[in-house]
């Protein structure tokens, strides 16, 4: 008797789901280098309001999305190893002390989002990429800063601000987006 293989992912991996994964992945991957190598050569910034965050929080924010995205395309191993890609080489371009609390905290951030995204992902796309990356912002904001040696009360509201702004424009693009695909597909 045949037995059910539970997969990673939501939907059958797909030629669709590997176009996305491979959009998403370099997304990922740039996005990581890039908040990195940013915030080696700027370091703290001004964000509005009186807020203050590193250059690359912009980036980072963005980076959740394209996780998840990810982990729906090609599933959970893929965003590991682009994780650890990333971090390699951000070593190349990027502070190595920013190089490492990037590594560490992204690491942190994204088993958090693995814990919490996963669950709720059944429930719907926008619950799941919302509370999971509002959970990984915080974590992956915390872990950084104190690692890389930022004052965490000079930069945790602007850090936030900036990557929950990230997190909902990216969110709205990516619902947007299906939705576009379902009227022209429909």
């Amino acid at each position: 008797m045949p037995h059910a293989v539970l997969s990673e992912t939501p939907t059958p991996v797909r030629r669709k789901n590997v176009a996305v994964g491979a959009v998403a992945a370099s997304g990922l991957l740039v996005g990581v280098i890039a908040a990195n190598f940013v915030t080696t050569l700027y370091g703290l910034v001004p964000v509005g309001f009186g807020l203050m965050a590193t250059a690359g929080t912009y980036l980072a924010g963005l980076t959740f999305v394209l996780r998840d995205l990810l982990q729906d395309a090609l599933g959970n191993k893929w965003v590991l190893g682009l994780i650890a890609v990333g971090a390699a080489l951000s070593f190349l371009l990027a502070d190595p002390f920013i190089a490492a609390a990037s590594a560490v905290a992204f690491l942190l951030a994204e088993v958090t989002d693995f814990a919490v995204y996963t669950p709720l992902r059944k429930r719907g796309y926008i619950r799941a990429a919302v509370a999971s990356n509002v959970v990984g912002a915080f974590i992956d904001t915390v872990a950084f800063l104190t690692i890389a040696g930022f004052a965490i009360q000079d930069a945790l509201p602007g850090q936030m601000a900036g990557k929950l702004a990230m997190t909902a424009l990216a969110v709205l693009l990516v619902v947007g987006i299906r939705a576009w695909c379902k009227v022209r597909v429909g």
